[in-house]
């Protein structure tokens, strides 16, 4: 924008104040952005999407309803669209720590419209004469049911986004499992020698872990999908116009393609943010999935020569600035902070989720900004995993099998026929002779060859019911 401009003034009940001309804010978002110099950041793109999606179907309603001049109506319309196109993003300014309830933020997109709308009407930036930003644009709301609207559809949006990732992930862990059932190798408790596992299950057990976690995050943002906008300052609605409650639920679904519903009570709608403990919750236990999954990718893949060494991870950077050669598994590292940073989110959202009082939780921004961050930074450290980890994972057999067979943990299949106190025995002369378990049968003369052969299938150990 050119600052060509000449400046304009802008009042509000503080009194008034300059402004460049250029901008499309106005005077409660200059002072705000002068308040809360505190991060640098702005509102996430999620959630002004959802803000003025909330103030274009309110427009509508009104109109509907009689409420609101259908040519000023239409300009709001047209302003939140070019705004849902892309266009003015940059005028969202006010940083996420911010007054509290979000007052600043409704207010940044009541006037950023409204400025917009005015000049669609054919007047200069800052002439609320023609469009007011809270008598037409903040018509029949208030920031106390517009944020808590907000923040469920913007987190309905990117969990939306998040759950087709976690299915693709899901089955790219599935397709490993598929191409490495055949693969026998040493299961580990405690990290110490088990039976046998094949690492198609090993595999197939990431798959279904992240199966679960869909359903766990789908089943909490079912609850988003109930808002409580119409409920406007404490609960009651004052200042909505009759139908108002009914119409913009309604057109809210067919603007955002959710299937919203109103919710059944105004007041809980509005004091209580359990819907976004679950939904962060819901985050929380995935990440810790994978963080798990995100240490076995690691630590199979250690070497590769001196760790485990049964998988391979794609090498898509130099792993040291002074040592030559070395390959990190830095796509599972960088999920792995991205969990903990969801954890921690979790942790400052349960807290300000019980920091409300009476009518309002005030400290919905930081739980929006929080929640937000969440699902953005998880579902892109999963699509980086998936394309440039899991899909090109290899799996090292040959050390798989070795690992299989020269496991101590074989002895377990000789307790029902010999007892479990001979059969340690067994495993703790194989340990100190350095035989293998297979060796040391033999050396005991305790069994044929052919028994040996036949107690000590690998793979049959693994499905030991033939299935």
């Amino acid at each position: 924008m050119s600052h060509s401009i000449p400046p304009r003034i802008e009042r509000d009940s503080l009194g008034e104040r300059e402004l460049p001309g250029d901008v499309y804010y106005g005077i409660q978002t200059a002072r705000a952005v002068e308040n809360f110099p505190v991060s640098g950041w702005k509102p996430y793109p999620a959630f002004v999407t959802a803000t003025v999606q909330i103030k274009k179907a309110a427009a509508r309603v009104n109109a509907r309803l009689g409420a609101l001049d259908p040519s000023i109506a239409k300009a709001i319309e047209a302003a939140a669209d070019e705004v849902l196109d892309g266009k003015l993003r940059d005028q969202f300014v006010v940083d996420p720590f911010q007054a509290g309830a979000g007052t600043s933020h409704n207010m940044n997109s009541n006037e950023v419209l409204a400025n917009r709308a005015i000049e669609l009407l054919g007047g200069a930036k800052g002439d609320h004469s023609i469009v007011h930003p809270n008598d037409h644009v903040n018509m029949g709301q208030s920031t106390n049911d517009v944020i808590p609207t907000a923040m469920r559809l913007a987190a309905l949006e990117l969990t939306d986004k998040l759950i087709l990732t976690i299915d693709h992930l899901g089955a790219a862990l599935r397709d490993r499992a598929n191409e490495f059932d055949g693969i026998v190798k040493s299961g580990r408790t405690h990290l110490q020698d088990a039976t046998p596992i094949r690492l198609g299950q090993e595999f197939g057990a990431y798959a279904t872990a992240m199966h679960k976690n869909v359903n766990r995050i789908a089943r909490a943002a079912d609850e988003l999908k109930e808002i409580g906008l119409g409920g406007t300052a404490v609960g009651t609605g004052l200042n909505a116009a009759s139908g108002y409650r009914k119409g913009v639920v309604e057109e809210l679904s067919v603007i955002t393609r959710q299937k919203l519903r109103a919710t059944q009570d105004y007041f809980e709608a509005m004091q209580s943010m359990s819907p976004f403990v679950a939904l962060s919750g819901a985050l929380r236990t995935l990440a810790t999935d994978l963080i798990r999954i995100c240490n076995d990718l690691r630590l199979l893949a250690s070497g590769p020569n001196t760790g485990l060494g049964e998988i391979n991870l794609p090498a898509v950077q130099p792993g040291s600035s002074i040592m030559p050669g070395k390959v990190n598994p830095v796509m599972a590292e960088m999920t792995t902070m991205v969990c903990f940073q969801v954890i921690g989110n979790d942790t400052a959202i349960v807290t300000a989720a019980e920091a409300g009082q009476l009518e309002l939780n005030v400290m919905m921004p930081v739980i929006a900004f929080n929640l937000l961050m969440s699902l953005t930074i998880i579902n892109n450290a999963l699509v980086a995993l998936r394309t440039r980890c899991v899909d090109g994972l290899t799996a090292n057999e040959a050390q798989c099998r070795w690992y299989a067979e020269h496991s101590v943990s074989l002895v377990t299949v000789l307790s029902p026929s010999i007892g479990y106190a001979r059969a340690a025995e067994l495993a703790k002369q194989a340990i100190s002779s350095g035989r293998t378990i297979r060796e040391q049968m033999i050396e005991s003369g305790e069994f044929s060859g052919g028994e040996v052969d036949r107690l000590l299938d690998v793979r049959a150990m693994t499905d030991p019911e033939g299935e």
